[in-house]
């Protein structure tokens, strides 16, 4: 007979009691949420990998290792008397609930535009509720890469209108940013340059954003077209007897050029 998965998480979570007993795993029983940070980020970023690839074995295995970091953090917690597993799942179903009344209330939406309208107001509400106000754009982790936080800030400041019209509108700022930066890189002020350079990298993403591309991925295809050509690039002179750091930056660039009209040929981007 098949396991429910309530039985089954029961069942996860006596492990790792056992895990973290006295006569349990000495390497479990010696982390602490400190240590375990670099863990639960890489487990995130493998579920990603895993989504990219299109790989669903590869997504079970890795979702079960996230999930388990989850597991992980709230033993700690139970363990200082702080909260169980119980207590995290019941907070996360009421709230889940509680910010979907148009499925579980009578309240009404028509688009998933109007789901996250909704969502951050009742957000909003709850925040009042339980102490002084906060911000329309709170709530967006510092620890995000900054791309994706520089995303998720201006999609909150969106759904309170506060946005460019569209796209095209957005690259003027682009372009008026990018003047800025080159102003900055002529005066030679190191400072300003930063600024300038960052401004201009945040009006890109609003561009990317309002164009419906994820500027993280955006950026991540650049980085993997840039590591394909650079990599064939050596493999060409290496062909040729000849290695990247010992030819002139000319014939570094007639290589890199040649790279990219093989690509071309091929209809690779």
């Amino acid at each position: 007979m098949t396991e429910s998965p309530g039985v089954l998480f029961d069942r996860l979570l006596d492990v790792m009691a056992r895990l973290r007993s006295p006569g349990g795993c000495p390497w479990d029983r010696e982390q602490t949420r400190t240590s375990l940070k670099p863990f639960l980020l890489e487990e995130a970023y493998e579920v990603l990998e895993a989504i990219e690839a299109g790989d669903p074995r590869a997504l079970e295995e890795e979702l079960g290792d996230l999930l388990f970091q989850v597991v992980f953090h709230s033993r700690l917690a139970e363990e200082v008397g702080e909260f169980a597993m119980a207590a995290l799942l019941r907070r996360l179903i009421d709230k889940m609930v509680r910010r979907h009344p148009h499925v579980f209330g009578d309240a009404t939406v028509g688009t998933a535009s109007e789901v996250l309208v909704q969502w951050e107001a009742i957000k909003r509400r709850e925040a009042r509720a339980s102490g002084p106000p906060r911000s329309v754009i709170d709530g967006v982790p510092r620890s995000l890469p900054s791309l994706l936080r520089a995303q998720r800030l201006q999609a909150k400041a969106a759904r309170v209108n506060f946005d460019w019209p569209d796209a095209r509108a957005a690259w003027a700022k682009v372009e008026e940013e990018i003047r800025e930066a080159g102003d900055a890189l002529a005066s030679g002020a190191a400072e300003r340059i930063q600024e300038e350079l960052g401004d201009a990298l945040f009006s890109l993403v609003n561009v990317a954003r309002l164009s419906s591309i994820d500027a993280e991925e955006a950026l991540q295809g650049a980085i993997e077209k840039f590591r394909r050509r650079f990599t064939a690039m050596e493999a060409g002179l290496a062909a040729r007897g000849e290695s990247v750091d010992a030819v002139s930056p000319d014939a570094l660039e007639r290589a890199w050029e040649a790279v990219k009209a093989q690509e071309r040929g091929r209809g690779a981007p």
